[in-house]
C-alpha cells in the first residue's frame, strides 16, 4: 500500500508541474484534436502571438501575427471583435495562455490556447 501511495503522490506532483498547465498565469492548453474542431467552425481567427521574427520562421496556414510582446498590444487586441471566436499559439503555450487571458478581461468568450506552434504542426492541425 505504500508503493501505491508514493506513485499516487508522483502523478499528482507531475500533472501540477505539467509544461502548458496554467501555472503561469495563463489560460491552459487545449488539444490538438480540440484546437483543430475549433478552427472548423465558421469564423474562427487563428492568432500566432510569437514576435515577427518567429512568424516568419514558421507559421500555421491561416495565421494572423499579434505579437505579445509588442508595446501596442493591448491595442491591437482592442481592435480585434470581440464576439469573434479566437485560437491563439505560441511556442510553448505561455504567451498564448497569457494573452488569452488578457483578452477575457478584455470581454472576449471564445478564446483557446492552443500551445505550443510544433506540437499542432506535428499533429497536422490547419485552419
Amino acid at each position: 500500500m505504500p508503493m501505491l501511495f508514493r506513485l499516487l503522490a508522483a502523478a499528482a506532483l507531475l500533472t501540477v508541474a505539467s509544461p502548458g498547465c496554467s501555472q503561469n498565469g495563463g489560460l491552459p492548453v487545449t488539444s490538438p484534436a480540440t484546437v483543430q474542431q475549433q478552427l472548423a467552425q465558421p469564423g474562427t481567427v487563428l492568432l500566432d502571438v510569437r514576435s515577427p521574427e518567429e512568424f516568419e520562421a514558421g507559421h500555421l496556414p491561416g495565421a494572423q501575427n499579434l505579437d505579445y510582446r509588442a508595446d501596442d498590444f493591448a491595442q491591437q487586441v482592442a481592435k480585434l471583435d470581440p464576439k469573434q471566436s479566437y485560437v491563439l499559439y505560441c511556442a510553448s503555450g505561455n504567451r498564448s495562455g497569457k494573452a488569452a487571458i488578457l483578452m477575457q478581461e478584455k470581454g472576449f468568450k471564445q478564446v483557446v490556447n492552443a500551445g505550443a506552434y510544433k506540437t499542432l504542426q506535428e499533429n497536422g492541425v490547419k485552419k
